[in-house]
């Protein structure tokens, strides 16, 4: 598998243009009833310029009981919207939501940005987490980011599960958080605390942000191998021409097939060379023919160079709608309901995880 190395989204890094490196190929690496009283009894609480003693006590409570023993020093509203800035001494502070379930750690980086857009935008609902931001919503954002050169339209935001704070990624995959007014931007991530304990990220945005992005892709441009018995299961799998787990993964798709599972390769190159050399193969002029090409390349390194005629680049529509999915590594492997494979495809655990015997 090829990683890519992921610079922390610093405010110099947004600045300027972040670029993508890639490393040597490597196998993947593999509460309370008084809380829950507390809770309620705050459920009502608006984030409001002032803190009060039983908000300041039960998050608290909520992150000693987590498991966070650095020193707490203050807890004040945050500058992200709909949360609290939980202060340690010595770290990062926290930023959390009033009822202690969503929490990010990073420091908050002013954009420097002339604010053209200054009222509150809309805030997103339950219903919208993981989808992308309105149009509306994105063009008073970059209204407000013109600073930030590695910002475009391309750049994709979406809700989280926190009312105006926007996640979002650089088209090199690389995940950063906002404030919808985009006056503040952090490279931290969303972490979930549940039954009093963190659980890790928001596993549910991740998946319904990656559904988002799975349904934009451009269909036509997917390389597909369909299953050849009854379907049982459909991903999607990120892929470079060059990368030779992605070559490893391509050996094992007529087995996949045989066992019902439908293969979308979305792609994806990360080599300096695999642009130019994957524009030649989605060249080809219909589906047979590119999957053909693909399979040359996969199989056996043989590349050919996009023909003269070939004047139209369709491999980076679908690369840049799916920066959303942040890879991070190639082969990355999805399934259809956005739910991202995070061990080795040469195990037992992947036909598990694709429902499959």
């Amino acid at each position: 598998m090829v990683f890519v190395k992921l610079p922390l989204i610093k405010f110099a890094s947004l600045i300027g243009i972040v670029s993508l490196t890639t490393t040597a190929c490597a196998q993947p690496n593999e509460g309370a009833t008084s809380n829950r009283t507390t809770s309620q009894s705050i459920e009502n609480v608006e984030v409001s310029d002032t803190m009060t003693q039983s908000l300041d006590s039960y998050l608290r409570q909520v992150l000693t009981q987590a498991g966070i023993k650095t020193q707490i020093t203050s807890i004040a509203p945050s500058n992200l919207p709909n949360m609290y800035q939980v202060n340690l001494a010595g770290q990062a502070p926290l930023h959390i939501t009033k009822d202690g379930k969503y929490v990010i750690q990073g420091e908050l980086q002013n954009n420097p940005s002339k604010q053209v857009v200054t009222k509150t935008l809309p805030r997103s609902n339950k219903e919208q987490i993981g989808q992308p931001v309105s149009t509306a919503i994105k063009s008073a954002m970059l209204a407000n980011m013109s600073a930030l050169k590695n910002m475009s339209t391309k750049t994709p935001l979406f809700y989280t599960a926190v009312p105006g704070v926007i996640w979002g990624a650089t088209l090199e995959g690389v995940p950063f958080l906002l404030s919808d007014d985009a006056q503040y931007i952090t490279d931290g991530e969303i972490s979930v605390i549940e039954n009093g304990q963190f659980v890790g990220l928001d596993t549910e945005f991740e998946q319904r942000k990656n559904q988002s992005v799975l349904a934009t892709l451009d269909d036509k441009q997917l390389i597909r191998y369909p299953a050849t018995s009854t379907e049982k299961a459909v991903i999607y799998v990120a892929d470079d021409v060059n990368c030779p787990y992605c070559r490893r993964l391509h050996q094992q798709i007529p087995m996949l097939n045989a066992k019902g599972v439908t293969v979308n390769v979305i792609g994806y190159p990360i080599y300096e060379q695999s642009p130019a050399q994957m524009r030649g193969i989605w060249c080809q002029t219909d589906a047979n023919s590119r999957r053909q090409a693909f399979d040359k390349a996969m199989l056996q390194g043989e590349m050919k160079p996009a023909s003269a005629s070939c004047e139209v680049d369709h491999v980076t529509p679908n690369r840049d709608k799916a920066a959303g999915l942040a890879v991070i590594a190639t082969p990355a492997i999805y399934r259809e309901d956005g739910v991202l494979y995070q061990a080795s495809f040469e195990s037992p655990e992947f036909l598990e995880f694709l429902g499959v015997e």
